[in-house]
């Protein structure tokens, strides 16, 4: 029984198990299961892997034809998985793919789950260490109270949008985190298509949980280090909890953009190995190595 965290892909459709009963192997990908309740979800799959290599295929017995598989606990627990067409010429002689949007977005989710997206905080020290410096700064800054006074909700809405897009795009620029495919098939575009929508997502998630980290970090700062009749003479308004939210708010946008530069002196291994799994890491290796060839 072997399991992997890659996506595999077979006839255009995302496999999650094949199985072949005349070797006795079977082959599990974990992303189409999904990244809710993921343990529960494989140890049923193996367990039915298991029971299907162990029944009546296994043992000789006869089975339905190659082109009706046996339908059972397997999909009814994890639809939308269903049967899946296998080559004359494969190893495998039953398959369990999973289609369509419900199926793709699973697939997704698995993926962006197994990359873990919340080690990429920590694996961005540099960047982080940029940041929270930009922060501090900022925060004791009497022009930024005056920008944080005058903005209204929806310019910091657009403050917050702005500075995590502009991270997320220099992290997968300046990192090469960007698939593109040597390949012009429809099936090669389809999966190009499918890693960097998980890799927007996994650094977008990192990202906002960097960001929500710098409010937090910034709202104490400033309860420590600002004072109410300093901030009240230089904005002319008075120093209460909405001032605070406000401020620590629009310093994490501007801690954020300060982020992103920093994020310049990482290496482009550190921010792969906080961005990926060490499977996917593995194939985006294998894969340059070929294009260097």
């Amino acid at each position: 029984m072997a399991i992997t965290d890659l996506p595999l892909h077979s006839h255009g459709r995302k496999l999650v198990v094949d199985l072949s009963h005349e070797h006795g192997l079977a082959l599990l990908s974990l992303p189409p299961l999904g990244g809710l309740r993921l343990q529960t979800r494989a140890r049923r799959a193996v367990e039915e892997a298991v029971l299907s290599l162990a029944g009546p295929r296994a043992t000789g017995v006869e089975g339905p034809p190659r082109s009706q598989p046996l339908l059972g606990p397997f999909v009814s627990r994890l639809a939308p998985i269903h049967p899946g067409q296998v080559g004359e010429e494969e190893t495998a002689d039953l398959r369990y793919v999973v289609s369509g949007p419900r199926g793709y977005l699973r697939v997704l989710v698995g993926m962006v789950r197994a990359n873990r997206p919340w080690r990429l905080v920590p694996g961005l020290s540099k960047a982080l260490a940029a940041a929270l410096a930009t922060g501090a700064v900022a925060t004791v800054n009497s022009t930024i109270w005056n920008l944080a006074e005058s903005l209204s909700a929806p310019r910091l809405v657009i403050a917050t949008v702005g500075s995590v897009a502009l991270m997320i795009g220099w992290l997968i620029v300046d990192a090469q985190l960007w698939h593109r495919s040597a390949e012009v098939s429809r099936e090669a575009r389809q999966r190009a298509r499918l890693y960097n929508a998980s890799t927007v997502m996994t650094v977008g998630i990192g990202v906002l949980v960097c960001y929500v980290g710098l409010i937090v970090i910034n709202l104490v700062w400033a309860l420590f280090i600002l004072n109410g009749q300093v901030f009240a003479s230089t904005t002319r308004t008075p120093l209460h909890a909405a001032e605070y939210w406000t401020l620590s708010w629009f310093v994490a946008s501007v801690a954020t953009v300060g982020g992103a530069l920093g994020s310049g002196l990482e290496s482009d291994e550190a921010i792969r190995a906080a961005a990926y799994s060490k499977r996917e890491q593995e194939r985006r290796r294998i894969l340059q190595d070929d294009d260097g060839d």
